[in-house]
């Protein structure tokens, strides 16, 4: 199968095509909430002609967002979510839903709570230690992610993404530069990952073949000391063994550590710095942004090399992220064996790129890498400003 226009299995589902919009923070929703704009900007891509689209960053409780607009699922939540996939489903796709939890830089300011995590760390982001989980977090949160699957099928939703990448809660077990416990949620692989595979499999079972289950997974987190590409293969295989998933999207990078890892192209520092909203946050990333913010060079496909090793490790359908801008590229990775392509930057460049990528009008989305939607997310929502004039600075 070489067409990313044919249908494709997905779990219990059938895409219509292999292309899915994956989860780009979209700055949209308000108190917690989806928005009139948020619903739109996902249709634009639906009515575009992806098979699904994906709507990003919902955490599973109020402690672990990053900001206070945030979406966090609870039942005042539950209508708007009802919203957004009967307006995706009206234009023939599907609708997913990415559900996480911050962890150690969960915001305070936000949620009014300490961050926590594996283990005590100093988040310059909170600007406060976070605190070692305790057992009956690891059962309140197991609880969370499952009941908010379990809510998320009851709006509609027909895909269940759980964030075990960039950093995030679930990736911070992962990491062995975030978990440094000596028990049994620590040190080994075998270990770090036993949290988050309890969580798949706690979610598996509350959606009960109602929707298809994925992670999107950390193949390594791009820095010497996190999560190396051969531990991100084992972990798939054990997910596979576990039964617990209907697919892999495979991406890479740490939030805190190596963002551009996972952006590749140009890092839009000024804009970035701009968005800080004080004094301090502004000079304090000024200093580090050499660290946090090393540039890696875009190119088409960039995680593609170490996809192959996934695909060659496990049966499981994989989901290739990262860099997909090219319908050749996207007809070589389906030959290659991977079952479905997920794009983001892409298609915020072009929403209907599926649609006039089938006709013959386009043979490549127009996205230049600036990144500079990365910026505009804190400016009144996630846009690409190269489809529309850029007014002159004042």
């Amino acid at each position: 199968m070489s067409s990313p226009f044919a249908p494709g299995p997905l779990g219990p589902l059938t895409m219509r095509n292999r292309v899915l919009k994956c989860g780009t923070n979209e700055g949209m929703s308000r108190d917690g909430l989806v928005t009139e704009p948020l619903i739109a900007w996902h249709r634009e891509f639906a009515a575009g002609g992806v098979g699904m689209t994906t709507l990003a960053y919902c955490s599973v409780s109020p402690e672990g967002r990053t900001f206070r607009h945030q979406l966090h699922m609870r039942e005042e939540a539950l209508p708007g979510l009802r919203d957004f996939t009967e307006a995706i489903h009206a234009e023939g796709a599907l609708a997913a839903i990415q559900l996480g939890h911050a962890g150690w830089f969960a915001s305070p300011r936000a949620t009014k709570a300490a961050p926590i995590g594996p283990s005590r760390t100093f988040s310059a982001h909170a600007q406060t230690f976070s605190r070692a989980m305790q057992p009956a977090d690891f059962d309140r949160l197991e609880r969370a992610f499952a009941d908010a699957a379990a809510a998320a099928v009851d709006t509609g939703f027909d895909g269940i993404e759980i964030h075990l990448g960039h950093g995030y809660l679930l990736s911070q077990f992962l990491c062995p530069w975030n978990n440094r416990r000596k028990d049994e949620w620590g040190g080994s692989l075998e270990n770090r990952a036993r949290f988050p595979r309890r969580v798949l499999r706690a979610v598996k079972e509350a959606v009960a073949g109602r929707a298809a289950v994925w992670p999107k997974l950390n193949m390594d987190d791009g820095f010497e000391g996190g999560l190396t590409l051969d531990e991100g293969v084992q972990v798939a295989q054990w997910l596979e063994e576990d039964g617990s998933v209907d697919a892999l999207q495979l991406t890479g990078g740490h939030t805190t550590k190596t963002p551009m890892y996972l952006m590749r192209g140009d890092v839009p520092l000024r804009g970035m710095i701009e968005n800080q909203k004080t004094f301090v946050g502004r000079m304090g990333l000024r200093v580090m942004a050499p660290w946090m913010l090393k540039p890696w060079k875009f190119e088409e496909a960039f995680f593609l090399p170490m996809a192959r090793r996934f695909r060659e490790a496990t049966s499981l359908p994989l989901m290739l992220l990262g860099g997909v801008n090219r319908l050749d590229t996207m007809e070589q990775a389906l030959t290659e064996g991977f079952d479905f392509l997920a794009m983001g930057r892409a298609l915020i460049r072009d929403p209907d790129l599926v649609r006039r990528m089938e006709q013959g009008v386009l043979k490549a989305s127009r996205c230049s890498h600036c990144n500079l939607c990365m910026v505009e997310m804190e400016r009144g929502g996630t846009r690409c400003v190269e489809r529309e004039p850029v007014a002159a600075p004042s």
